[in-house]
């Protein structure tokens, strides 16, 4: 009565802990800059006690945050995210704490795309994205010539069309 499906094994690119830390150490940077202007322009203009208290206690937890998700979620992230691809399934498995395992059956896919931002282009990586009627999933930080190849290949098993110049669909 239950499909005995094969848990998933392929791995995203090591890499992804190095972009995961840039991305993350950008955003937590802005963060800390922008609420140590606050704190500075709270001191330099007297404003009241309590608000000097919350950017100081925003600050801390925004560092201690940072520290977290920079030095260490990075990592797990690597080490939990599998994925497979065959003719009958998509299946997405990530998760350290709380193990999230995602089935998608290819006649269900509607579209696949790949995905590249300024630190993904840096370490050639891509992210492919995979649309059903009622949400997308996103395999992180392949390898160019495996994402593209990744995407064709779904493409392919889920008898997605594709449009030509002229606007006629044709099958991949």
């Amino acid at each position: 009565m239950y499909l005995q499906i094969q848990e998933p094994t392929q791995r995203i690119s090591k890499d992804s802990i190095l972009v995961w830390r840039l991305s993350k150490t950008l955003g937590h940077g802005a963060t800390i800059l922008v609420a140590g202007v606050l704190w500075y322009l709270s001191e330099m203009y007297e404003w009241k006690t309590w608000i000097t208290y919350t950017l100081i206690v925003l600050i801390g937890l925004t560092v201690l945050s940072a520290i977290y998700e920079i030095l260490f979620e990075p990592y797990y992230k690597y080490k939990t995210w599998r994925y497979e691809i065959d003719e009958e399934y998509v299946q997405l498995k990530r998760g350290h704490f709380i193990v999230e395992h995602i089935v998608i059956p290819m006649a269900k896919v509607e579209y696949v795309s790949t995905h590249q931002g300024p630190f993904l282009r840096k370490y050639q990586l891509y992210d492919v994205e995979i649309g059903t009627t009622t949400t997308n999933h996103t395999i992180p930080a392949i390898p160019a010539e495996q994402a593209i190849a990744l995407r064709e290949q779904i493409a392919i098993f889920a008898k997605v069309k594709d449009r030509d110049e002229k606007g006629m669909e044709q099958e991949l």
